[in-house]
């Protein structure tokens, strides 16, 4: 069977980006939430973000043809910015520090 032909594997990848986009729209109104509001928010794309790294994790150590595909995508992808995967994910890290920081008396 196909990685993504996987009902999990699908399951994970669309609950993952829904919730992502959700987030995302979300963080629109970032500058209108009080301190906790904020916490809370950071908290969830610190919980986001750890799955996406699992979830692509585990596309990468995939033998399958269709999840190397993927894989060399994100790369080639990534690259146009000058990014690994891995810095893509360490640069993540780094705005939600920052953001926590911004939060601290």
């Amino acid at each position: 069977m196909n990685f993504f032909e996987s009902e999990i594997v699908q399951a994970e990848a669309k609950q993952i980006f829904g919730d992502y986009q959700d987030l995302v729209q979300l963080g629109g109104h970032y500058g209108k939430f009080d301190r906790e509001g904020k916490r809370l928010y950071i908290e969830q794309m610190e919980t986001l973000f750890e799955r996406y790294r699992i979830f692509i994790k585990r596309v990468e150590l995939s033998e399958d043809f269709m999840a190397q595909m993927t894989v060399k995508q994100l790369e080639t992808f990534l690259g146009q910015f000058g990014l690994t995967p891995p810095q893509m994910f360490a640069q993540m890290e780094q705005t939600l520090e920052r953001m926590k920081r911004e939060l601290e008396p």
